[in-house]
């Protein structure tokens, strides 16, 4: 009994080294504590009952239901005693915790309901081992249990940052010890120098596992049981869209909503919209919770780091503005779109809240944007649709329109870079900027906007711009934002006049890049620091220089003179009767072609069909055109059998191991009272299809394309009578 206790230590050890490994989920911080008391009272309590008297395994089963409770309570649940949630907490933390992991972007939020799994786990391996160390004799079965939570910690963490490997060199380590303790002999002289002489080897172990773990070479990639798991449906985050707030905000433009204390001046992003249902543009977000993590843009764009501390002053609603692309939120509870980086607070903003954001904002090469091609990717693709709209049965007559004035605007575009710039430059020069344009965007009123009205404010010039490019290929979705800010101190005073609305154009490697479609502001001045810097500006100007790239040497002193139109024909003038009888030839041909080469095909599709008796006979005459492929004429007057011999001489001898059963399948067909039995006729087939693999090693393929593009081929061979002779 004393070398079982001894184990007891070794045990805790394991299942608290286990609850470790949780700290790719959460941290090392909030890990460490609740799997240092998970792993120890159990075990205590344990070693306590196995002291008293040898109590039944039930017993022990049933003692540690209220312990973990009470310890739990003491511990991980003791936030939710005084708000009265301990009851809900304790449930979703038992029963729905591991999924909530799964939808959450690593690392999660400390709460006591997802700790609680982790607390539940450990006491499972702590309390198993013990009583596996206390009840049997196996050596490393007590380990068992805490490699058990190891695995749950590895699957739950796999996305999570750091590494386990210390943590898996030291339960090799401890697994040793075990196996040691457990199986030195029982004289206390001996057993305890096996375990001296022993420890030197498992530590030796656990360092050759720690040495080798980073050059194991592993084939594949990791099983994500968050594959497996469907995240949470898109939610509804607020009620108002901020694209139907620009309007608002414009009509009175110096409402602080927010100041940034940052490095340099950026756009500072709210939302995203990417959904257009022919009247309105909402977002298809899938948000998720987040500790404070976001996942990194898989664009190839290189990117600077930004810090940001943002204060809440008037901005109302749940949209977190932030520069693009978040890396990491502190200090707000915020929902996250692992697509786009769009942040969502779980509560809606309140005045004064404060929380600091770390954002990569891309840096823009002039050469990748010149060579850029657009994405087609499932994203980019679902960005071109154009739905008619709700209740709508045909196409809108605005699209046709749309599209016929884009493509006016990029006719002279060479590349799809310039095609989206040269859009958006005329956009600019199309229309005005105006603050008391009604507001809406969908197909009538961007017709209006185009056609008629040609004022707008940013909303319909940037939806403008995203459902023209559509028309033309161009994969499109809406940023709303704030542009720059204004400096006062050492912050930045965003106003609710520095909304802005910028059309995204998706290209394959670069992600998606923003447009300015646009117009100034009437009055606005010239040196007016609330506009983005830095990059942006870089990258507005490498857009204007590809638009007007196709009007440089278009002005009234370039006397270059145009190249030579070549000669064509007007529109109505007749083509000449050679033309004509060219097309006429060419039809003539492509029809004869495809029926030689579908006639076979139709044919044999034909008696395969049908009852079993005329499946056999039309396998039978699908032997017959194979065989004429080495020379059978005409085979109307031949028996079965005599063309079996032909086949023989003509084939070869292995030719016989389908033509005689085929043969026979044949004739008992014609002559047998008895109904063809469905296997037969498979197996018919079955000696036809290798009399055909045959003739065509015999003949060769050239030969059997040859014959099929002969006039012939269009008839079917008329089925062999019996009695008579081979026509060669």
């Amino acid at each position: 009994m004393n070398r079982r206790l001894l184990a007891l230590p070794v045990t805790a050890c394991l299942a608290a080294v286990a609850g470790l490994a949780f700290h790719r989920v959460f941290g090392f911080g909030p890990v460490v504590p609740v799997a240092v008391v998970a792993a120890l009272v159990p075990t205590a309590l344990a070693a306590l009952l196995s002291g008293v008297r040898p109590w039944p395994l039930w017993v022990s089963a049933v003692a540690t239901v209220p312990a973990w409770l009470a310890t739990a309570a003491a511990t991980v649940l003791r936030p939710t005693l005084g708000d009265g949630s301990f009851t809900r907490t304790l449930r979703e933390g038992v029963l729905g915790s591991w999924k909530s992991i799964l939808t959450t972007l690593l690392p999660a939020p400390a709460e006591p309901a997802l700790l609680l799994l982790v607390h539940l786990v450990v006491w499972l391996a702590a309390f198993a081992g013990a009583e596996l160390a206390l009840r049997t004799r196996l050596r490393a079965l007590p380990g068992v249990p805490a490699l058990a939570a190891f695995a749950v910690a590895l699957l739950l963490g796999v996305d999570g940052s750091g590494s386990n490997l210390g943590l898996a060199a030291a339960t090799v380590v401890l697994l040793a010890v075990l196996m040691l303790l457990r199986s030195a002999p029982d004289e206390e002289g001996r057993g305890w120098r096996t375990i001296l002489a022993g420890l030197p080897a498992a530590a030796a172990l656990g360092a050759l596992a720690l040495a080798v773990g980073p050059f194991v070479p592993v084939g594949a990639e990791p099983y994500n049981p968050r594959e497996q798991v469907q995240a949470p449906p898109p939610q509804t985050r607020d009620s108002v869209s901020p694209l139907d707030r620009v309007g608002g905000w414009l009509l009175s433009p110096d409402q602080v909503l927010f100041t940034v204390r940052a490095a340099r001046r950026e756009e500072w992003r709210l939302a995203v919209l990417d959904r257009f249902d022919g009247v309105t543009w909402t977002s298809g977000a899938r948000f998720v919770p987040t500790g404070s993590r976001v996942p990194p843009s898989p664009d190839e764009v290189d990117r600077s780091a930004l810090p940001q501390t943002i204060t809440v002053r008037g901005l109302p609603g749940v949209w977190a503005p932030a520069a693009d692309r978040p890396r990491r939120v502190d200090g707000l509870g915020v929902v996250v779109d692992p697509g786009s980086g769009v942040l969502a607070a779980v509560r809606p903003l309140q005045p004064g809240q404060t929380y600091r954001v770390e954002s990569q904002t891309p840096k823009w090469d002039v050469e990748d944007l010149e060579s850029a091609s657009i994405a087609d990717d499932a994203e980019a693709r679902a960005a071109l649709q154009l739905p008619w709209g709700p209740g709508a049965t045909k196409e809108p007559v605005q699209i046709a329109e749309f599209r016929r004035f884009a493509k006016q605007a990029t006719a002279d575009a060479d590349s799809p870079v310039q095609r989206a710039a040269m859009l958006a430059a005329r956009l600019r020069a199309h229309a005005r900027y105006s603050v008391t344009a009604p507001p809406g965007h969908g197909y009538r009123q961007l017709d209006y906007f185009l056609g008629e009205g040609r004022n707008g404010t940013p909303e319909h010039f940037a939806t403008a711009y995203a459902v023209l490019a559509r028309t033309i290929g161009l994969p499109t979705r809406i940023k709303v934002g704030f542009s720059g800010g204004h400096r006062v101190g050492d912050v930045l005073e965003v106003r609710s006049g520095d909304v802005m609305v910028w059309p995204e154009v998706k290209f394959d490697g670069i992600g998606w890049m923003p447009f300015n479609p646009t117009p100034d502001r009437p009055g606005k001045a010239e040196q007016d620091d609330s506009v983005a810097e830095g990059e942006s500006r870089k990258l507005e100007q490498a857009q204007q220089n590809a638009a007007e790239k196709k009007r440089a040497g278009d002005g009234p002193n370039d006397q270059t003179p145009p190249p030579a139109a070549k000669p064509h024909h007007e529109e109505g003038d007749p083509l000449p009767w050679w033309a004509y009888a060219l097309a006429a030839v060419a039809v003539l041909i492509a029809g004869y072609l495809g029926a030689a080469l579908t006639a076979p095909a139709l044919r044999r599709r034909r008696r395969r069909a049908g009852t079993p008796a005329a499946r056999i006979v039309g396998a039978w005459q699908q032997a017959l055109e194979h065989l004429a492929d080495v020379g059978l004429g005409t085979a109307r007057t031949l028996t079965a059998h005599e063309v079996a011999r032909f086949g023989a001489r003509h084939v070869g001898d292995d030719s016989l191991a389908h033509l005689r059963p085929l043969a026979d399948l044949v004739d008992r067909t014609r002559f047998a009272q008895a109904e063809a039995d469905p296997r037969a006729a498979d197996r018919a087939w079955e000696h036809s299809d290798g009399l055909g693999r045959l003739v065509t090693a015999k003949a060769g393929r050239l030969r059997r394309l040859r014959r099929r593009l002969h006039p012939r081929s269009l008839r079917p061979r008329p089925e062999p009578l019996h009695g008579g002779r081979a026509e060669r």
